[in-house]
């Protein structure tokens, strides 16, 4: 039997497992049409074989961007992102996360009303296609809902197939009680059926309807959605809420067994169809339940590391690093082929449900007053007993740096900066959010016209205002792009940097900086970043002790291309260095 058969049947065993009460004649219906749709990739010869280490390596960056946050009138908007990342992009990012570039009625475009084609302002499969000639695409499978006007919510109305056994809609209510929510809405949404009044499961609010995975040809639906991404430029996936698609009464229908075997079977797919794309859960969850998407080794290849961005802005906020360096001295291994998509700031907020078990309360309360004096705003979850607890932070980056004093503008260069090289250095794939890297304030104009919180971290850029902009080199987007393109090419040649590269903290007592050793031997790079306000004074020979100073051997900071002092040397308020030892 070869590795491909043998591949086949664990699919097949797979859906048996995941659907053990659905009939024989239904599997064997299932398996045969995810046969058809998965036929035209299985062929391969010795010239295809997978080498794992090829998905990824130290130059590995990924950007975040909406389909049209640059946008130019009469230009769909994927040929002006295109553009303008070949034009002012170029070095700074290998993978694009394109954010739902499907038809949507909402939340950005994650309630989704079309899986067919891309929305027409954003252009087409074939603009999809040009932006991957020079870089991988990362696109979204919204697994768990669909919008309200998609064509499955209307069949279900009607009472038609497939649309009537796509939607979750039990006839019982009272007996979810135990369901942990991401939202302060109602789980439940009445609409109007031909057959009368119905609660449908709306984890995320009345426009977003969730679809029913217990249903096997739910799985074949999005399997064909996965083929046409792929076929099409995109083979970095990632896994929208996945953590919420399976619902059982009296549980809390979050990352139940079934979620896992359904991330399990979608990765052997996936893999049949692009033996090198990746695949990324997204679960804004307690890091332990965050991590159970890879320790196994055979889900996800990256899972979002949602408690980076709150606990490393905490720190800056406050000066001391205890926090970050307790997490950092205890940070997981997991296995080959597995790491963490680092970022600080995304399309959605900043996560604060990562933060239970590592921050107390009064840190976390904190942590939400400073932001709001910057401006920011904070969405709550409801639990089950009824109370409304803090979810998420809502703020740009940008104004999240600012200084809480007569100049807002204080150190707010150098604490951006020290955000995003901090993320550059840790263990894992580093992501920008474009937004971010734009400089981009608080959007309060998009906040007033949606009511919608994530909005203050939304911006979209009209072209032509943004390439004038761009041309004052001393602007604070053309400063931070020249910066940060240069930080990513020096990353791209230190080997300590691959996103499964050992990773040491060496900073336990220290609470005003974090002190990382990446790589291992003549490959090692100490990466020191000072969290603080003043200037620190910093001993090699005494603090980095696995460091073998000799009198032939000088210490270069990478990102300056300086030498130091091997007696003792300053670092700069948030400044950041990337030491190794050079003859």
């Amino acid at each position: 039997m070869s590795e491909l058969d043998s591949e086949l049947d664990e699919l097949r065993l797979s859906l048996r497992e995941i659907y053990p009460d659905h009939s024989e004649q239904e599997i064997n219906s299932v398996w045969s049409q995810l046969l058809q749709i998965l036929d035209p990739f299985r062929v391969r010869n010795d010239t295809d074989e997978f080498v794992n280490e090829s998905i990824w390596d130290s130059s590995s960056v990924v950007l975040i961007t909406y389909p049209d946050s640059i946008y130019r009138k009469d230009q769909s908007t994927l040929k002006t992102l295109t553009e303008f990342v070949k034009n002012r992009l170029s070095g700074l990012s290998s993978v694009i996360h394109v954010l739902p570039f499907l038809p949507s009625t909402s939340d950005g475009g994650f309630a989704v009303s079309n899986h067919e084609k891309i929305e027409e302002a954003f252009g087409n499969w074939n603009d999809l296609k040009d932006l991957s000639s020079k870089h991988k695409i990362m696109a979204d499978l919204v697994l768990n809902h669909v919008s309200s006007s998609h064509p499955w919510v209307h069949q279900f109305i009607k009472s038609e197939d497939p649309g009537m056994s796509y939607i979750v809609a039990p006839s019982e209510t009272h007996i979810w009680d135990k369901v942990i929510r991401p939202r302060n809405s109602s789980l439940f949404t009445n609409i109007n059926t031909n057959q009368g009044f119905k609660n449908v499961w709306t984890t995320f609010g009345p426009d977003q309807i969730d679809v029913d995975w217990r249903n096997p040809y739910i799985f074949l639906e999005f399997l064909k959605l996965l083929v046409k991404y792929v076929t099409n430029g995109a083979d970095w996936i990632r896994l929208d809420a996945i953590a919420f698609i399976w619902k059982e009464p009296c549980t809390t229908c979050l990352h139940l067994e079934p979620v896992h075997s359904i991330v399990k079977l979608l990765n052997k797919c996936l893999k049949i169809i692009k033996p090198t794309a990746v695949l990324i859960t997204e679960t804004n969850v307690p890091e332990e339940e965050n991590l159970s998407y890879l320790i196994e080794g055979n889900e996800a290849n990256l899972a979002y590391n949602f408690t980076l961005p709150p606990l490393l802005l905490e720190a800056i906020y406050t000066g001391k690093t205890d926090l970050l360096n307790n997490w950092l001295s205890n940070w997981n291994e997991l296995p080959k082929y597995t790491s963490l998509l680092n970022f600080t700031s995304s399309h959605d907020g900043i996560g604060l449900r990562a933060l239970e078990g590592i921050m107390d309360d009064q840190r976390v309360h904190n942590l939400l007053v400073e932001s709001e004096k910057r401006g920011g705003l904070v969405s709550h979850r409801r639990l089950s007993n009824g109370e409304d607890q803090p979810y998420e932070l809502n703020i740009s980056w940008w104004s999240a740096m600012t200084h809480n004093g007569p100049d807002k503008t204080l150190f707010q260069f150098e604490r951006f900066l020290l955000s995003q090289v901090f993320t550059l250095s840790l263990k894992g794939v580093p992501a920008f959010y474009l937004p971010s890297i734009l400089a981009s304030p608080n959007d309060l104009d998009s906040f007033r016209k949606t009511g919608q919180r994530r909005d203050l971290n939304r911006e979209k850029f009209e072209a032509s205002k943004l390439l004038e902009l761009l041309k004052n080199f001393e602007s604070p987007a053309s400063r931070n792009i020249s910066y940060l393109t240069h930080i990513v090419k020096v990353r791209s040649r230190l080997k300590a940097f691959h996103p499964e590269a050992s990773m040491k903290c060496i900073s336990t007592n220290f609470d005003n900086c974090v002190i990382l050793q990446r790589g291992l031997a003549e490959d090692s790079v100490y990466v020191i970043c000072n969290m603080s306000n003043k200037c620190l004074s910093i001993s090699p020979v005494n603090l980095l002790d696995s460091l073998e100073l000799s009198s032939n051997k000088r210490l270069l900071d990478n990102i300056t291309g300086s030498y130091l002092n091997t007696d003792i040397f300053k670092i700069n308020p948030y400044q950041v260095v990337w030491l190794t030892l050079d003859e």
